[in-house]
């Protein structure tokens, strides 16, 4: 098996960006080390975020949707997004209908909306290697799916700035 890409982690200038973070508190403190990877990865970038908590992964996408439209209402509305869960595998198909699913409705989400999502919902055969994945100073990839959403709202911006 591969292990993971040793690449760039600086995450793409955030200055001027609102990015939201939804995340699924089913495992609360996995779901903190997760949080404590994103939020230091936006606030080294200098983006501004919100965060709002949801029970579990199934409900992300629709706490994107939700937040995405009360913000534009606002006119206050956001450059992308954070997804942050844990999905735990057990004995039952569960592990598959919530991690497909969720995964999904991300996607279709971000392609819909053209809204730059940071997929930062871990799916895992066990507690450990949740731990090795959420933990900051080990894998990190909560600041992986905020340095990611990052780098698709510096893409958006600029393929969208008009030529000189």
């Amino acid at each position: 098996m591969a292990g993971p890409r040793q690449g760039k982690r600086e995450a793409s200038g955030g200055e001027g960006v609102r990015v939201l973070i939804v995340e699924a508190r089913y495992y609360d403190d996995i779901a903190d080390a997760l949080l404590a990877g994103a939020t230091k990865a936006l606030k080294q970038a200098a983006a501004a975020f919100d965060c709002v908590s949801v029970p579990g992964a199934l409900e992300i996408p629709t706490a994107i949707a939700i937040a995405l439209d009360a913000a534009a209402r606002r006119r206050r509305g956001y450059d992308g997004a954070v997804a942050l869960g844990c999905v735990i595998r057990g004995d039952t198909i569960h592990f598959e209908i919530v991690s497909q699913l969720s995964a999904q409705g991300l996607m279709d989400l971000s392609v819909a909306r053209t809204i730059p999502i940071g997929n930062g919902i871990i799916t895992v055969d066990n507690e450990a290697q949740a731990w090795a994945r959420a933990r900051v100073a080990e894998q990190d990839k909560g600041g992986d799916a905020a340095r990611a959403a990052l780098s698709l709202i510096d893409l958006k911006r600029r393929l969208g700035k008009r030529p000189p």
